[in-house]
């Protein structure tokens, strides 16, 4: 199959050419997949994607026209695809629904330890030849209480990886699976996890019921001091209300991997640039808050997992025109 690849980089090339093994033509594309971009899809039998890819019912439409009959994501969320519009337009779309939830998970646990102990501070200070530990405070997690909202794959690993530091484990998930959370977890209501948590990690898909889950008023129901980390999608936050949260002190520390309106910022180099994003910017001023750029998912493990998943996706679809990691409509 002809298969355009949108918002590639250097190191998608590098691992998708190495699952490919001469199977496929690729064609490297450094654009995102949107309106404005969706005709250097013309003359592909596929696109293959990523979480900032924008295939709404308009680009849909018009690729379809083009004759692309699959989607490839690689990534396990898919809101970015209108999947009803995909099934009416008779366009499969699939998924890599798990690569390495150990490398998202692991992140989110690195965001935790370095807000807590301030590390990027400290690793700041020592630089600039200040040794001074005022404001470095931070305190044991053993014992602390952590609230895991997402129990699938990242949910559990997270999860363990917090227990093991001596913590207290609740979680909340619609469709709750006990079996795989480590001896302890306490399956409680999102209002119960609100309230009792000192960290709250978000580990779930992104879905219209769940859209700004973190808003004024779940922020007001928490502990005052609460630390918030987000490694899922950044619309589970609504940002407006968690920077009043963080100037009030009712949010005490704030971890994002994800942002509402990264699409723009992250996966590119903007460094000789003014961000014009006032919003971000205003996050980007508190010393309690820990951004990085989508890069949880970023191992040698993870990479080398969404390829192979990715060209076993593809062989499946085109053999039989169906894959077991098929994206339905609901």
């Amino acid at each position: 199959m002809k298969i355009a690849v949108f918002s590639a980089k250097r190191y998608d090339r590098e691992f998708l050419e190495g699952a490919n093994a001469g199977r496929h033509t690729f064609r490297f594309l450094e654009p995102h997949l949107d309106a404005e971009t969706c005709s250097l899809a013309a003359g592909f039998d596929a696109v293959c994607v990523f979480v900032n890819d924008t295939l709404d019912a308009s680009v849909l439409e018009t690729i379809a026209a083009f004759g692309v009959k699959l989607v490839a994501l690689r990534c396990a969320g898919f809101n970015n695809v209108d999947v009803a519009a995909a099934t009416r337009l008779g366009i499969a779309v699939v998924r890599v629904p798990a690569y390495s939830p150990n490398a998202v998970a692991e992140h989110a646990v690195g965001l935790v330890l370095m807000l807590n102990r301030k590390l990027h501070r400290a690793y700041n200070r020592i630089r600039e030849g200040n040794f001074s530990l005022d404001g470095l405070l931070g305190f044991d997690l053993n014992g602390r209480t952590v609230g895991v909202v997402g129990t699938g794959r990242i949910g559990v690993v997270f999860a363990k990886i917090m227990a093991g530091f001596g913590c207290r484990i609740l979680s909340f998930d619609p469709m709750p699976d006990s079996s795989r959370m480590p001896q302890g977890t306490e399956e409680v209501s999102l209002d119960a996890l609100f309230a009792a948590s000192d960290i709250i990690s978000l580990h779930c898909p992104l879905t219209p019921k769940n859209h700004h889950l973190i808003n004024e008023q779940t922020i007001a129901a928490m502990k005052p001091g609460v630390m918030l980390i987000n490694t899922s999608r950044g619309a589970l936050i609504d940002t407006p209300a968690i920077i009043s949260a963080l100037k009030s002190g009712r949010v005490g520390a704030l971890g994002l991997d994800v942002y509402e309106e990264e699409s723009n910022l992250f996966f590119e180099d903007l460094s000789d640039r003014i961000i014009p994003d006032d919003v971000f910017s205003r996050l980007l001023t508190f010393p309690n808050v820990v951004i990085t750029g989508h890069q949880a998912f970023f191992t040698r493990d993870a990479l080398e997992k969404i390829a192979q998943t990715t060209m076993g996706n593809l062989a499946e679809w085109e053999a039989s025109g169906v894959c077991a990691n098929a994206v339905h409509a609901s």
